[in-house]
């Protein structure tokens, strides 16, 4: 159960998202998105370690991480884009922050949204990375808009992205990559709100990586289908 509880803290960070985002602590909410990425990406480790499955049975820990990740990677970055000023003023911007918020609960609820080959079927709901990018390049409400608009609508293509913990393809190079890519955010962390434009470039090569992985694989997947589905003369 103290895996389970481990996992539960997201909600807590989620909650001082909420408050640090109507607080105008923009930097702290950031960090924050840090922490929760951190526990989201070791919790499952630590979960199949310790057959947290098996010696809990009547506890739903994917329920829960669901819970946790619906609301610290969609509803807090939202939030927190809304409540800074990122997007437009006025009901306008209520409704752009509801967009991701709808997609994602679509996402969410579909059945093959995590495969049983480990990855997950359209845009895999990061938009709390992406409120991290936005916010650092200091994008202007346009761009932020498009940008979310772009995401909301990549949830529905059925291209298979990268788990990056549990993917077999490429596992050890991802998360390798990841790693780095976690101590790149905290460096451009450190630096805000005037970080390095060249580490902010340098952390987006892991964005392009783990984009063109994961269509690679969706091309080879469906290759591979195409050359097993029986012809007919």
């Amino acid at each position: 159960m103290s895996v389970h509880a481990y996992t539960a803290l997201g909600v807590v960070l989620a909650l001082l998202m909420v408050h640090m985002s109507y607080a105008g602590e923009v930097e702290i909410v950031l960090w924050l998105f840090l922490a929760a990425m951190i526990i989201d990406g070791s919790d499952g480790f630590l979960a199949r370690r310790f057959r947290v499955k098996d010696l809990v049975p009547g506890f739903d820990g994917a329920l829960l991480d669901n819970i946790v990740d619906y609301i610290t990677y969609v509803f807090a970055p939202m939030v927190l884009l809304w409540s800074g000023g990122y997007l437009p003023s006025g009901w306008l911007g209520g409704v752009l922050a509801s967009v991701p918020l709808l997609a994602s609960c679509y996402q969410f609820c579909r059945t093959d949204a995590k495969t049983d080959d480990h990855f997950f079927v359209g845009f895999p709901s990061y938009w709390n990375i992406a409120a991290f990018y936005l916010i650092v390049l200091g994008a202007s409400t346009a761009a932020t808009t498009t940008t979310l608009l772009v995401l909301a609508v990549l949830v529905f293509i059925p291209v298979k992205y990268v788990y990056p913990s549990r993917t077999e393809a490429a596992w050890w190079l991802t998360m390798t990559l990841t790693a780095l890519w976690l101590v790149l955010y905290a460096v451009i962390l450190i630096q805000y709100p005037s970080p390095n434009l060249w580490l902010i470039g340098l952390s987006g090569v892991y964005v392009l990586y783990y984009a063109a992985l994961s269509l690679r694989l969706t091309l080879n997947q469906r290759r591979q289908d195409d050359e097993r589905r029986p012809t007919y003369a």
